[in-house]
């Protein structure tokens, strides 16, 4: 009896042992070859992730160096305004002295002539009182009738000559003062001419500057354009890799396990949230990185998703924090959504979808995770993701 039960006992011990471990020894060589195919993809993961980080720290440096040169392009552009503004009074100065010069060489001319015709007149009455015998100042004085006509005559007589002298003189002195004008107004026109000489060369000098530095921000936008493309396939390669073998497996496992215990965790209702400026941008643009190509049904469900963690407790309470935690989007990691901010890419229908999400509107029910469908995960399908 004792030797039966004692048989009995090592049955049982051995349909246990069988039981526990179905595939017998060859289980230890599977178990191992996967870890090695796990440690393998992860440390694939990780070279890929270290090339991504570099990637993200040039793009960083890269739009700087950006950022830095359209701020010296606005500088330039503002003097190049400056200098323009200048050269056009300029012109306008030198216009009106044009003017003013064209106006006093005409006075001047006319100056000239008076002083030229006062002149040949006084000639032409000397030669009539000193060659013409008739009417000569002796004539004149022999025919008087008295001394006092004669004094009178001789009077009138000084008199015209003196005016004529003081009219001549006046005319002298008024044709210096025109010309004395005229080469003032020229020496400042030729004062104005240098100033436009340097203010052009000045327009030159800063015209070259804008255009360097556009060509440099050309520059810097194309490599910004290559490192983005790098990003982005660093970033594809990164999720092959999450994809793969049992490393998927135990994140979907974690994903599920957390999704479930969202849905049985405390929710708020959406009056209950208070958004931050700049919430609806990177919403929008969240969106456009990961389902810009999606239909607006797709655009949607990914925002819900997005505000359905921020209704649970089990995440972060904010856009910013829920967006932002580590390791929960792909394009936060490869810098993508930073590029798409930068420049606001998120299109017309990316900001109504986050308007609707925002709005407390959801096509996918409590779903807080997605991605792009893989054997055994099953969901929401919605467009090129699965909603869980």
């Amino acid at each position: 009896m004792k030797i039966w039960k004692k048989t009995a006992y090592v049955m049982i011990l051995v349909l246990l042992l069988c039981v526990s471990y179905p595939f017998g020894p060859n289980i230890v060589s599977a178990t191992s070859s996967t870890k090695d195919k796990i440690d393998k993809t992860q440390r694939e993961k990780d070279t890929l992730q270290d090339e991504l980080d570099k990637t993200q720290d040039n793009l960083d440096d890269l739009e700087g160096k950006r950022d830095t040169l359209k701020k010296e392009l606005d500088y330039l552009n503002g003097q190049l305004s400056s200098v323009v503004a200048s050269l056009e009074e300029l012109e306008q100065q030198i216009r009106q002295k044009e003017e003013e010069i064209s106006e006093t060489q005409s006075a001047l001319e006319e100056a000239k002539d008076k002083e030229a015709t006062q002149y040949e007149t006084m000639v032409v009455m000397a030669r009539c009182q000193y060659e013409q015998q008739e009417d000569t100042y002796l004539t004149a004085i022999l025919t008087a009738g008295s001394f006092s006509e004669l004094l009178n005559m001789v009077d009138r007589i000084e008199k015209v000559v003196a005016y004529d002298q003081r009219l001549l003189q006046e005319y002298k002195e008024n044709r210096i003062l025109i010309e004395e004008h005229e080469e003032r107004l020229q020496a400042e026109k030729t004062e104005l001419e240098e100033l436009r000489l340097r203010a052009e060369e000045e327009k030159d000098k800063v015209s070259d500057m804008i255009s360097q530095t556009s060509s440099s921000i050309t520059k810097y936008a194309d490599q910004i354009s290559d490192a983005e493309q790098k990003a982005l396939a660093y970033e594809a390669e990164i999720r092959k890799k999450e994809e793969d073998l049992e490393y998927l497996k135990k994140k979907l496992a974690e994903e599920i396990a957390m999704s479930q215990a969202a849905a049985n965790g405390k929710w708020r209702n959406i009056s209950e949230v208070g958004f931050a400026e700049g919430d609806r941008r990177l919403l929008a643009n969240l969106i456009y990185c990961e389902a810009g190509g999606e239909p607006y049904s797709g655009q949607v469900a990914v925002g819900s998703v997005v505000i359905n963690r921020v209704l649970s407790s089990k995440f972060p309470d904010t856009v910013v924090g829920v967006i932002y935690q580590s390791g929960q989007f792909s394009p936060v990691a490869s810098g993508r959504l930073d590029l798409a901010l930068a420049a606001d890419k998120a299109t017309d229908s990316c900001y109504k979808a986050a308007d609707e999400a925002m709005a407390g509107v959801t096509n996918v029910g409590n779903c807080v995770y997605f991605r792009t469908p893989i054997e055994g995960l099953s969901g929401i399908s919605i467009g090129g993701h699965i909603f869980y």
